[in-house]
């Protein structure tokens, strides 16, 4: 699937021609840099390698300085390959927002926000216990997790407190509403994962 690199700006609403509030997401799509053309003779694979937002060369190694210089560009923050191009792009083309079209349906994958150590409430969206009858220091309690003498241990994917958050999540069939063409600007129907300026990979 042909996509870009972009960076997650925040959320907003918009209204339709009905007059209806919309939710949506605004992304930065873009430019992105090819910064490698895979083939199918020297790879195996046919696919092209992205680069976007510029990093020093302070910042880089100089075996990356080496690899976007071939490029002609800069060293880059995020590279993310992609497949599925139709039209041919040599190294050091530049890929815009212009690859989106308002009304298609694109999937965009980020990684969501890092909420930490949690418990089973908040993380698996349990009751906890009743606030009566004497019970103390219970009420956001896992309760038995036990499997009694046999087989005397807990079962492989058990619901339990533990990290939350910092996976990657795709969420698909995202409309988008509108392209800012001359400020790389993409607006997408509902909500996409991580938080403010992280970075997304968009997929038609």
């Amino acid at each position: 699937m042909s996509g870009l690199i972009g960076k997650k700006i925040g959320m907003t609403s918009i209204f339709d021609e009905n007059g209806k509030n919309i939710p949506c997401t605004v992304i930065q799509a873009g430019p992105c840099v090819v910064t490698q053309v895979r083939t199918t003779e020297v790879d195996g694979y046919e696919a092209l390698q992205l680069g976007f937002d510029d990093k020093s060369d302070k910042a880089s190694t100089k075996a990356a300085q080496g690899h976007f210089k071939k490029a002609g560009t800069v060293a880059k923050r995020k590279v993310v390959e992609f497949q599925g191009y139709k039209s041919e792009h040599k190294l050091g083309d530049e890929i815009t927002v212009e690859h989106f079209t308002e009304g298609e349906f694109v999937d965009v994958a980020g990684t969501s926000k890092g909420k930490g150590f949690q418990g089973v409430v908040k993380r698996h969206g349990f009751r906890g216990s009743t606030r009566t009858h004497g019970q103390q220091s219970m009420l956001r309690a896992p309760g038995s997790v036990g499997a009694a003498s046999y087989p005397a241990r807990i079962f492989k994917g058990m619901r339990m407190a533990g990290r939350m958050g910092g996976e990657k999540v795709k969420v698909q069939n995202l409309k988008v509403l509108k392209v800012v063409t001359d400020k790389n600007l993409i607006v997408v129907k509902g909500c996409v994962p991580g938080h403010k300026n992280a970075y997304v990979t968009i997929q038609k």
